[in-house]
């Protein structure tokens, strides 16, 4: 069984399913980009959504929550971690 989760952007997505792997959490990412609409539905529904399995919904939360306050690291090509906050 699988849950979602919203996605405010393409970078949240990005950094999101970054630290997923590096944590090897199983996911897929979904825009709601439609270039024959010009984009209308991420307008409404918002960038798109991310899909895990249930057993690590609260890891993926925990890190979205990092992620969107400014709390999560990564490291960059040297291995220096950065504050993934955009």
């Amino acid at each position: 069984m699988e849950f979602q989760c919203p996605l405010h952007s393409e970078i949240e997505a990005q950094v999101l399913a970054a630290a997923l792997e590096e944590q090897a959490i199983p996911h897929r990412i979904q825009s709601f980009e439609d270039r024959a609409y010009n984009g209308i539905f991420q307008t409404q529904k918002g960038w798109g959504r991310i899909f895990a399995p249930e057993a690590y919904r609260t890891t993926v939360f925990e890190i979205l929550d990092d992620l969107r306050s400014g709390d999560l690291a990564l490291p960059d090509e040297e291995g220096i971690e950065v504050p993934a906050k955009f």
